[in-house]
């Protein structure tokens, strides 16, 4: 088996290093990988042979769920582009978005501490409805900021992130009231 290592994610799956992927070629391609690397199909190699071949597959397992998510695909693009989206350290956004996302804490904080309360459920369902909007939007800005504006591409991602955080609340929320 020839191991390159070095190749990024897209060249490891033959794509082209873009936002917008074929998921379905992507998921193919991956089956593909995954049965040419699975290690039950080194059992009689060596040792060393076996190991390869086990960092083979948790190489392919890594680039696939990579790129078959939209937010962690962004995060990777610009870090070969360079751009480190400083996620953890940077969390300067713009003052309407900030707002926006307090208000939602404040609700569900709400919808938490009274999780049996009428409508709660229609209220959660209409949160989720506004958060997949929000992401859709996100996600279609990210995908045009990466070919102009790299700087705001990792705006972009550092909102998504937000966002990721508040569906996690969002869940918890919705399993408090269907415990």
């Amino acid at each position: 088996m020839a191991v390159d290592f070095s190749q990024n994610h897209f060249a490891l799956f033959g794509l082209e290093a873009a936002y917008l992927l074929d998921l379905q070629a992507l998921d193919k391609t991956f089956r593909v990988l995954q049965q040419q690397v699975h290690p039950d199909n080194f059992a009689n190699a060596t040792a060393a042979e076996q190991r390869v071949a086990m960092q083979w597959a948790v190489r392919v397992n890594e680039a696939f769920q990579t790129l078959k998510s939209p937010l962690a695909r962004g995060r990777y693009l610009l870090k070969l582009r360079g751009v480190d989206t400083l996620e953890e350290t940077n969390t300067s956004m713009p003052l309407d978005f900030l707002m926006q996302q307090m208000e939602v804490r404040e609700a569900l904080s709400d919808l938490k501490q009274s999780p049996r309360s009428a409508n709660v459920e229609a209220q959660l369902e209409t949160l989720q409805a506004d958060l997949n909007a929000q992401e859709k939007t996100l996600f279609i800005q990210l995908a045009a900021t990466l070919e102009t504006n790299l700087h705001e591409a990792a705006v972009s991602v550092r909102k998504l992130r937000f966002l990721e955080k508040l569906r996690e609340e969002l869940d918890e929320v919705f399993a408090l009231i269907d415990a």
